[in-house]
């Protein structure tokens, strides 16, 4: 379990400092899929940065099962929006590059990545250069990558964010299906209600100025798609247009819009 107990976090804009997270309690349990949500600028992604070990809190304590965090480990894998992947590099080779750089041999390197590759569905492009498939496929890429060094947990940066209305759809469906597959814990930062709502075992609403946390809620929705439903009869459930309503009234009516 990761703990994150009272963190708060300040950042010093050469005109003092600002709190940008205030009294952060959450835990994050083996095996569920941990959603945060909330406003532009109410700090999900420092959150994310402080539970990968990139940012260190100004205040409070982060653990996994009790032990400090104090940095960046390979017991928790990040994907970010823009993927990050090493363009010179083809598909086989973004999904093994961890391996390499942890030493593993060649011979276990090539059969983790044939593993990872018919997982991900894209053994068919393990020689394809990344300007040759499409953004979906890179956030696949990503996500095996990821996973390739077997983290304890994934923490996903808005991943989704930058594909279009029907890959995003279809990622929602792959990522659970991963997620049921592997069961590993998950934290993924959106500010898609919608995917917050389908996805998240725990869903952590946020507000901003400073960054805290509002709830914690357990929507269920995302056990009925890997029990079988589709994610079309899921979100159009009353239950769940209702709470869609609620959380985009009560967390986003305010939301500035740039001209």
């Amino acid at each position: 379990m990761i703990r994150i107990d009272s963190v708060g976090v300040d950042f010093d804009t050469g005109h003092g400092r600002h709190t940008v997270l205030s009294g952060i309690d959450l835990e994050l349990r083996d095996g569920s899929f941990t959603v945060v949500l909330g406003a532009s600028g109410c700090g999900k992604t420092t959150l994310l940065n402080v539970i990968a070990g990139f940012i260190a809190p100004s205040r409070g304590r982060l653990t996994i099962d009790g032990a400090p965090v104090i940095g960046p480990s390979a017991d928790r894998g990040v994907v970010s929006q823009d993927d990050a992947l090493l363009p010179w590099q083809n598909v086989e080779e973004n999904i093994g590059f961890g391996l390499t750089l942890a030493g593993v041999p060649a011979a276990v390197r090539r059969e983790k990545v044939a593993a990872l590759l018919d997982l991900t569905g894209l053994a068919g492009y393990a020689h394809y250069p990344l300007w040759n498939i499409s953004g979906g496929m890179r956030q696949r890429v990503g996500l095996a990558r990821a996973l390739a060094v077997d983290p304890r947990y994934l923490l996903l940066d808005e991943p989704l964010g930058a594909l279009d209305a029907l890959t995003r759809v279809r990622m929602q469906e792959y990522l659970l299906r991963l997620w049921m597959q592997y069961r590993k814990g998950m934290l993924m930062i959106t500010h898609d209600i919608t995917e917050a709502l389908f996805m998240a075992t725990d869903l952590v609403l946020m507000r901003g100025e400073p960054g805290r946390i509002d709830s914690v809620r357990q929507p269920g929705f995302n056990q009925r798609f890997v029990d079988g439903e589709s994610s079309r009869e899921i979100k159009n459930d009353p239950e769940f247009v209702r709470l869609r309503d609620q959380i985009e009234t009560g967390f986003f009516a305010d939301e500035k819009v740039l001209p």
